[in-house]
């Protein structure tokens, strides 16, 4: 078993580390500044001391780093400088983004390296180490730690796969696209519900989001049901007027996914090129600037 420290002791690196503690690993240290990352630290990693990440980096076998994207690079070489990092220790970054690339300076004095991302949403509490059960990790590592790699994953309870280095940035815009603007999209559909009247939106919306999500996971583009893929273009305008009337902050999302949504059925074939058209003229009007005449 390895001892393991994690610097950023957010909402992923205490979840892991807790995970990681129940596989039997020693968290020998943490680092965590924030009030919010000391007692999530307490919560999930009762007696594991927080100190500076220079003095985690020098303390374990491991090195879990699992701050921010755009943090990384500077941590990284940061460590490395200051000699915190040493030749045959691990150093994992938990970044969907990057791949081994930025953990550069920690292979430069010896260190292995691995970039380890678990393909799932976290709250930083109890309730996401269930959730890691099953949950994919995008891994890319090179021959000689590819086996502690998948060891770890197992040890989380995920299933591994394998993202080449010069793929790391698809494979995290196709999990942000997918889920955040999910998010963003429900969040949407839901006022737009409320706006209507609806007394529950969320209730609503579960068994049908529920159903389409399930429908598109296994059919993709074949479970697209609704007015685009009907071609029914008055009910398409309807809704463009109603939103404009109602709440017009939904608007530019509504006329981005319609015509990503057309574009697709018309691939396809389900949606004819002229119907698609006069659905196309209403989309671009509603987001078409206005403009003024002035008399001269």
């Amino acid at each position: 078993m390895l001892s393991i420290g994690v610097v950023g002791a957010g909402k992923v690196g205490a979840v892991l580390a807790a995970r990681l503690r129940e596989a039997g690993h020693e968290i020998i240290a943490a680092a965590g500044e924030s009030d919010a990352s000391r007692d999530r630290a307490a919560a999930l990693l009762p007696g594991v001391p927080l100190m500076k990440p220079s003095a985690v980096a020098r303390s374990c076998d491991l090195l879990l780093l699992t701050v921010p994207d755009d943090m990384l690079p500077n941590v990284v070489r940061v460590l490395a400088d200051s000699g915190s990092l040493r030749e045959g220790q691990y150093v994992v970054h938990t970044s969907g983004r990057h791949g081994l690339a930025v953990l550069a300076p920690a292979a430069a004095v010896g260190a292995h390296v691995i970039a380890l991302h678990p393909a799932m949403t976290f709250t930083g509490t109890s309730v996401d180490l269930e959730r890691l059960d099953g949950c994919v990790f995008g891994l890319t590592a090179g021959p000689d730690e590819r086996l502690l790699a998948e060891d770890l994953v197992r040890e989380l309870g995920g299933r591994p796969t394998w993202v080449p280095e010069e793929m790391r940035g698809l494979y995290h815009a196709g999990l942000a696209h997918g889920a955040n603007h999910l998010v963003t999209l429900v969040s949407e559909a839901m006022d737009l519900l409320a706006a209507a009247g609806s007394a529950d939106p969320a209730g609503t919306l579960r068994p049908l989001l529920e159903a389409a999500l399930d429908n598109a996971l296994e059919r993709g583009d074949a479970a697209l049901t609704g007015p685009i893929v009907r071609g029914d273009v008055q009910t398409v305008k309807a809704h463009l007027e109603d939103i404009k009337a109602n709440r017009p902050d939904t608007l530019p999302s509504y006329v981005a996914m319609a015509r990503a949504t057309l574009d697709r059925a018309v691939t396809d074939g389900r949606v004819l090129p002229i119907r698609a058209l006069s659905i196309l003229r209403l989309l671009d009007a509603a987001v078409a600037p206005t403009s003024r005449h002035q008399d001269h």
